[in-house]
């Protein structure tokens, strides 16, 4: 029923909007939404094929335009290359999305630094690097610029077995928050989205592989309220409405979508959950009989 889209048609008309990891994913979920209400699309990604196909998809099934750049953004010369290749093919970019990650589940002790680097470097570094690159060309240009970064929610927790994208991630949300601040005079908002459980072919079979989750009775499910994962027309709803000028005055926040997920795991008692209904008035008179 909602898997229309939330704004009205053109929202995003007249702007181009740079999609990092823009060939699959929620990356491409985001951009097809930012082009069915009318923004130009630059997609970069490290697999030419993958871009190509994405874009041949997408342009298919909107009629917009999109510009798509191989790109490694963990190098800022590549970076670039993208900016200018877009400008000079649309005129001007104006909104950035920083979705490009990677990430994978280990015990830290497991990890060698070449590892720990290449997440560090794709999600902390390609992050800075387009946001930096393109916030000198807005503030020389005076184009009011947005920026949403993708980050998750033990940017502000942390969370073990994924020390590597926490400590990225967390360097992101500090880098949204702190440009929110000393950008802001100029025009350029900065946000962030942490998403919950959003499969993806790639990062869900990466992450949740089904053979773990058998063997070991590991359910995402579990630990949502919601009992469900995200659907992509959700977070690209989200991304559309803070991409436009209806979130115009929504400057350095980051805004949760996940059923709920990481508040039921803050809960010191949320585990209380598992207690069946009748037998809560044991636990009652158990409680009764410490009280006196």
């Amino acid at each position: 029923m909602f898997e229309q889209l939330m704004l009205k048609d053109n929202a995003l008309a007249n702007k181009v909007i740079l999609v990092t990891g823009g060939g699959s994913g929620l990356g491409k979920s985001m951009s097809l939404f930012f082009l069915k209400l009318g923004a130009k699309v630059i997609i970069c990604g490290r697999s030419a094929e993958r871009l190509a196909a994405a874009k041949a998809e997408m342009e298919q099934e909107t009629g917009g335009e999109v510009l798509a750049v191989p790109c490694d953004v963990r190098q800022y010369e590549q970076v670039d290359h993208v900016i200018k290749t877009g400008i000079e093919t649309f005129g001007f970019i104006d909104g950035l999305v920083n979705n490009a990650a990677g990430n994978f589940i280990s015990p830290t002790e497991r990890l060698s630094h070449r590892a720990f680097d290449s997440v560090v470097d794709i999600v902390l570094r390609g992050s800075y690097n387009c946001t930096l690159a393109l916030g000198k060309y807005w503030i020389e240009k005076q184009i009011k610029g947005t920026v949403i970064s993708i980050v998750t929610t033990y940017a502000w927790t942390g969370s073990a077995y994924v020390v590597p994208s926490a400590c990225a991630k967390a360097g992101v949300l500090a880098m949204t928050q702190s440009l929110a601040v000393e950008w802001g005079k100029y025009g350029i908002r900065m946000n962030a989205i942490a998403p919950g459980p959003f499969p993806t072919a790639g990062a869900w079979d990466r992450l949740f592989p089904k053979e773990i989750r058998d063997k070991v009775g590991l359910d995402p499910l579990e630990r949502v309220p919601l009992g469900r994962v995200g659907e992509h027309h959700e977070l690209a709803n989200l991304a559309c409405y803070l991409m436009s000028g209806f979130s115009a005055y929504v400057n350095g926040d980051v805004i949760t979508i996940d059923g709920g997920e990481w508040l039921k795991g803050a809960g010191e008692f949320n585990m209380m959950e598992k207690i069946p209904s009748e037998m809560w008035d044991y636990v009652e008179s158990l409680t009764r009989k410490a009280k006196s």
